[in-house]
């Protein structure tokens, strides 16, 4: 540093950094709004499970790196609140697989349509060139992350 400036490498990361955990704080905060009853985690293992048309508990777990017991807890309260039901593998019936029920599936549609609508409020002003580029940021920062020896949390 000279002149008790930051680089401007150095600044923008700061920036960057700061404002990633904004995102991250309102997504949060959004999510509760959306489903009280369903906390975050909750509701990113239901879409992960809607995604892949079903899977297992310890699949969960695998993917988020938490202890199956966490998982077993949460898909616990999605079964309670009747988003989640379990059905046997069709190649292995001892196996058990989680799906979404009817019940799960609007929530997560009506969770999807409230968030579209908060990015088209919030993206409204936006020209074509700026949305592809920042789509073109995130894809690009998202496929590093993939990578990053730092494992990813369900918040990510």
């Amino acid at each position: 540093m000279t002149g008790g400036t930051e680089p401007p490498r150095e600044a923008s990361v700061d920036v960057i950094q700061r404002e990633l955990t904004a995102f991250a704080r309102r997504a949060r905060a959004a999510a509760a709004r959306v489903h009280p009853e369903l906390p975050l985690v909750s509701y990113t293992l239901l879409a992960h499970i809607e995604e892949q048309r079903g899977c297992r508990a310890a699949d969960l777990a695998a993917h988020y790196l938490l202890d199956k017991s966490t998982v077993s807890r949460q898909v616990a309260g999605l079964e309670k609140l009747g988003f989640v039901e379990r059905r046997p593998a069709p190649d292995d019936h001892r196996v058990q697989v989680l799906h979404p029920t009817e019940a799960g599936t609007r929530v997560l549609t009506a969770a999807q349509t409230s968030r579209m609508a908060a990015f088209e409020e919030r993206l409204e002003d936006w020209s074509a060139e700026d949305l592809a580029r920042f789509a073109a940021y995130l894809l690009r920062y998202n496929n590093a992350a993939a990578t990053s020896p730092f494992p990813h949390t369900p918040a990510d």
